[in-house]
């Protein structure tokens, strides 16, 4: 090491990245920033790599780079670290407050486990950030991050501008309009990725006459091609619609509210548990005029309907329900998604005025069979998702169709008591001999998948996991009903299945809530359409590949306020069963809960 020139130890080093102002850093950085020579700097970091504190990358035609192996390790205490060119943010030990200001323009991709988070500051974030103009947003910028970052400002700036420059609005004539800033925009972008089935005509240099019924498909178009489209269109408000809440709103429940009625349109974004029904109420009663909502199942239409009636005002005959059992057009009207977008029903719901439609597990609107009754459009439009995460990866077709997120930091609902953490385990099951480990590696695409799910061994290890905690109530969650039937069997537990009938289905649910049950198997048909309810521990014995939602979903089955919360996602080990789970929890880690793994 050269005369005066500190150690270089990992201190040295995060202190160097932080100065960088990047992820990773060369020897040559290094030693800049540290002041030795760079042999000595390369010497010391290749130390610190073979101890483990940090990774290098050694690509044949660039320089070795260095980085940290927790990323948490960056800061000490509170600290903002940013890499501006990266628009990343890694924030170590951050207060809510941190956390909800970075959630107002940048969102959480990652956590350590030793409480660092990494937020990624994307072109949505922006074009959905709360603000009514550039400078609030700024002030909010400049305001968590540690300086000023000219080029990262000047970014967010040019994205800001983008959701200015085109407009949805309805001419003095009655017809709707699509507006853009400049005879450019509308000759090079709008006229580029739309056609005579969205746009009649120009009537202007900046004006065009939209298709009737196209305007959902026009947001799609430009948003994909990175120009969102405020709505301003003169929608129909609906007949007034007096109403109260007979439950007090959480304070997070209350800015959900207040924070739809100023956009009205969103997408109401949380963990489950955080009640996000009754916070769409809020909103309801907020708006004040008749309302369509839009569900998945007849079972939900059920239950919408008496949640409804428990926290409002509202009577049981101002509700109705519109599915293939009933026919109801009331001042709220709960139907399901298929029936409202089948043509013989649809001129129903087209002609009558809403106030607010809400659409319920919002993640499924950009799918062909829920899209058409999501094309439905009203001046207040309500989405409500704990995952807004596809697998097919059109999450902003949800916010293009309803509207941008809403949401709190899970985080701070854990921290608050609100929503239960879980504890939430990957548990790697062996096979119980060679010949089925055999028949698996001699098996190919689906078959494969299968057997490594169905795994005979994930039966002794359920019955396991459900002896603890004592007398802890539980889920037991399969993909494949064989698996299921023969769980069941090998534990005496009802199964709860797509084949179950609905008065067995009420019958078993009521005998869980009332706790005459403990343990439920249950198949696909409990991630969603169902009120399933809260149990401490949740056992996911197969699952749908790597679905992300499902994750969330199966997990959030836990999540009640107090006492424990214990999801075990089990796994054949040496199969791609591995890699599917750690997929399915993902989402979960990103969110702050911590995820560990177990070999036994």
């Amino acid at each position: 090491m050269s005369e005066n020139a500190p150690a270089l130890d990992l201190d040295s080093f995060l202190d160097a990245l932080r100065r960088e102002e990047r992820p990773v850093a060369t020897a040559a950085e290094v030693a800049r920033r540290v002041g030795c020579s760079q042999a000595e700097a390369d010497k010391a970091l290749s130390a610190l790599a073979e101890s483990g504190d940090t990774g290098r990358i050694d690509v044949s035609d660039d320089p070795v780079v260095f980085y940290p192996r927790e990323w948490s390790r960056l800061a000490d205490g509170e600290r903002v670290v940013v890499f501006p060119d990266r628009r990343e943010v890694i924030a170590h030990r951050p207060t809510q407050y941190t956390r909800a200001r970075l959630s107002q323009f940048a969102r959480l991709t990652d956590t350590t486990g030793h409480r660092g988070y990494r937020y990624v500051i994307g072109t949505e974030d922006v074009w959905n950030a709360p603000f009514e103009d550039l400078a609030d947003l700024l002030v909010t910028v400049r305001g968590v991050l540690p300086r000023r970052y000219e080029g990262l400002e000047a970014w967010i700036e040019d994205q800001w501008e983008r959701t200015r420059l085109f407009t949805l609005r309805t001419h003095e004539e009655g017809y709707t309009v699509l507006q853009a800033e400049t005879p450019e925009l509308m000759g090079n972008v709008a006229e580029q990725h739309l056609g005579e089935a969205e746009l009649h005509g120009r009537i202007d240099d900046t004006m065009a006459w939209v298709r009737e019924g196209e305007e959902a498909a026009i947001k799609r178009a430009l948003y994909e091609a990175g120009y969102p489209v405020r709505d301003r269109r003169d929608l129909d408000q609906g007949d007034p619609l007096p109403a109260e809440m007979t439950t007090d709103l959480r304070s997070y429940q209350r800015d959900w509210v207040e924070r739809f009625v100023d956009r009205k349109a969103g997408v109401l974004v949380g963990p489950p548990g955080s009640g996000k029904t009754v916070a769409a109420l809020g909103v309801l009663t907020a708006v004040g005029g008749e309302t369509l909502v839009l569900v998945p199942s007849r079972e939900l239409s059920r239950q919408w309907r008496a949640e409804i009636v428990t926290h409002t005002t509202l009577t049981e005959d101002q509700v109705g329900e519109y599915h293939g059992g009933k026919k109801e057009i009331r001042p709220v009207t709960v139907a399901t998604y298929h029936v409202a977008g089948m043509d013989r029903h649809r001129r129903l719901f087209d002609d009558r005025e809403w106030g607010l439609i809400v659409f319920d597990e919002a993640h499924h609107v950009p799918s062909p069979v829920h899209r058409r009754a999501a094309d439905l459009q009203s001046r207040h439009r309500l989405g409500l998702s704990a995952s807004p995460v596809r697998e097919d990866e059109k999450e902003t077709e949800i916010f293009t169709l309803v509207g941008p997120p809403i949401g709190t930091d899970w985080d701070a609902l854990f921290e608050a008591g609100y929503v239960a953490e879980p504890e939430v385990e990957l548990r790697f099951v062996p096979w119980s001999g060679d010949d089925e480990q055999n028949v698996w590696a001699n098996a190919e695409g689906h078959e494969r998948r299968q057997l490594s799910a169905t795994n005979p061994e994930k039966d002794m290890a359920v019955e396991r996991l459900l002896e603890t905690p004592a007398d802890a109530q539980a889920h037991v969650f399969v993909d494949y009903l064989d698996q299921g039937t023969r769980l069941a069997e090998a534990l005496d537990l009802p199964f709860l299945s797509g084949e179950t009938p609905h008065y067995e289905r009420e019958r078993l649910l009521g005998a869980f809530r009332d706790g005459r049950l403990d343990a439920l198997v249950i198949s696909r048909v409990g991630d969603e359409g169902i009120d399933l309810p809260n149990a401490e521990v949740a056992v996911v014995a197969s699952g749908l590949g790597g679905s992300r939602r499902q994750g969330a979903q199966r997990a959030g089955r836990t999540m009640r306020p107090g006492g424990e919360a214990l999801v075990y996602v089990l796994a054949t080990q040496g199969t791609e069963e591995e890699e599917f789970a750690r997929k399915r929890t993902r989402h979960l880690a990103g969110k702050g809960v911590q995820v560990r793994e177990n070999r036994r």
